[in-house]
């Protein structure tokens, strides 16, 4: 299995898929752009976006489904609900382009605890996919994600508009 890292990814792409879908998250600012770990599911690479620490993560149910906690919530967490297939060319990892040391050392503390916990992960991401294709999530939850199977085509359109160019 794959070294997670921490990634930005590319506004114009976000911009591009909030065309289709309102429930992608916007890129903030350049100084709080959107983060997320990347990793792939059925041949899909998917951007799961994190969430900054909240004290809100820490009272978060471990087991609510479309949200992993990193470290209890005390690092933040990863919105799995919100997770957005993504072409590799629209990724930077954030670690090498980070100067602030307070925020570096969130990144690493992050990236290592979602490495030493990436089965697990995984495993979530996995169940809440297929209860997702299965349509076995509360109207709550389902209301909370963003449409994966819309955004895949989206995703494909827009990776072979960028070859075309």
């Amino acid at each position: 299995m794959k070294t997670l890292k921490i990634y930005y990814i590319n506004t114009n792409y976000i911009n591009y898929l909030r065309k289709f879908d309102n429930r992608v998250a916007y890129n903030k600012t350049k100084t709080r752009p959107y983060v997320g770990v990347v990793y792939t599911f059925n041949n899909q690479t998917y951007f799961a976006p994190l969430s900054s620490p909240k004290p809100k993560h820490l009272t978060m149910n471990n087991r609510a489904l479309d949200m992993f906690k990193i470290k209890d919530g005390e690092l933040g967490i990863v919105n799995i609900n919100n997770m957005i297939p993504t072409p590799i060319s629209c990724l930077t990892e954030v670690l090498p382009l980070v100067k602030d040391k307070q925020y570096r050392k969130l990144i690493i503390e992050q990236t290592t605890y979602l490495n030493n916990h990436k089965r697990e992960l995984l495993d979530k991401v996995n169940f809440f996919m297929l209860k997702y294709d299965t349509n076995k999530l509360s109207k709550r939850t389902k209301d909370r994600c963003c449409n994966f199977r819309l955004l895949e085509e989206k995703c494909k359109e827009y990776e072979k508009e960028e070859v075309a160019i």
